[in-house]
């Protein structure tokens, strides 16, 4: 098992995917034991607008949004942003680390409310938004009321909030999973088929149209293999289900209070775009915008998506007023850091 003593801070750029600049990154450890690591970047130049929290995707890291750190730097945007538990660069799960494990939703909401609070607001000043991909949006829904009084708006790209089939097939997959994990078989893999680097050819995947952002992201992947899982495990889908059902409830979604946009990707063949568009129809703080024929990564799409989901970003954030100089945080920034560092 992958033990805190070598969950390291590095980052690993490649020529194609160059660091963004000023960013930095470190290791802390969550209230229940696991060592995640971060990253943080400062706005540049004018004033910071606020601060974002980005949060990943299953079977993703921090390198991969080099990219879109970026961009929402050069917005004014602080940005913090850490890979999950079980993947990425930080602790994993099983003694086998190539598998996409996971325990209860709770430690996902753990993850991202340690970040929050040890991190975003204690490098940078509010207003705070949470940017989050895929699975990303479901552990961000599933924490909101956790953190409603910290976090002014919710973005998500493509959540995952339903799968591209029947309910009637969802709930028969979702039955087997529970009835595999009660016989102690969580850990056992849901799709024996998929193999870590299988399938990854431009011409199949699901994620991207964009041949550039495609190869970048595969380079990233051979150059620094270490970071990525394979398959999901029973766990895993188990506990992503019953977080998907629990926001068909009425009740659930009534208690939703932060504003919230979803970016819904017009050609998804890995979530459901039609369960994101009906949450966001029935929640009362929640709006939707669809980008036609793009695919799931929204983020990693070519530019003639891509570029409408930055738009809106900026957009649903304008409302959030200007709160200080870049000039006058940045040396308090720096030696925040290194308390973060040394606890």
């Amino acid at each position: 098992m992958k033990t805190p003593a070598t969950v390291s801070s590095r980052l690993h750029p490649t020529p194609g995917n160059p660091l963004p600049e000023g960013i930095e990154s470190g290791v802390l450890e969550t209230r229940d034991g696991k060592m995640l690591r971060y990253a943080v970047c400062p706005p540049r130049g004018g004033r910071l607008r606020g601060t974002v929290l980005l949060a990943q995707g299953r079977n993703e890291a921090i390198e991969k949004y080099f990219e879109t750190i970026d961009d929402l730097c050069a917005l004014g945007f602080a940005v913090v942003t850490f890979d999950w538990r079980g993947q990425g660069g930080s602790q994993r799960l099983l003694g086998n680390p190539a598998k996409g494990h996971a325990v209860a939703i709770e430690d996902f909401a753990e993850d991202l409310v340690g970040v929050l609070d040890t991190v975003a607001l204690k490098l940078f000043p509010p207003p705070v938004v949470i940017l989050a991909h895929s699975m990303g949006g479901l552990v961000a829904l599933a924490a909101s009321n956790v953190v409603a009084d910290r976090v002014e708006r919710l973005v998500l790209t493509a959540p995952l909030v339903g799968l591209p089939m029947t309910r009637r097939g969802l709930r028969l997959r979702s039955g087997a999973a529970r009835l595999f994990r009660l016989l102690g078989l969580g850990s056992a893999s849901a799709q024996p088929a998929l193999r870590k680097g299988r399938g990854w050819t431009f011409a199949t995947s699901p994620l991207t149209s964009d041949p550039g952002r495609f190869k970048r992201n595969l380079e990233m992947a051979q150059a620094a293999p270490h970071l990525f899982v394979g398959a999901p495990t029973i766990a895993w889908f188990d506990t992503m289900a019953r977080t998907m059902a629990e926001f068909e409830d009425s009740d659930v979604i009534a208690d939703l209070s932060i504003p919230t946009l979803f970016l819904i990707a017009g050609s998804d063949r890995v979530v459901s775009s039609d369960a994101s568009e009906r949450l966001a129809w029935r929640m009362r703080c929640g709006h939707a915008v669809v980008i036609p024929f793009a695919r799931h990564e929204l983020l990693q799409e070519a530019d003639r998506y891509r570029a409408p989901v930055i738009a809106a970003i900026d957009r649903f954030l304008t409302g959030l007023p200007p709160v200080v100089d870049r000039e006058a945080i940045a040396a308090e920034v720096e030696a925040a850091l290194a308390d973060v560092a040394a606890e």
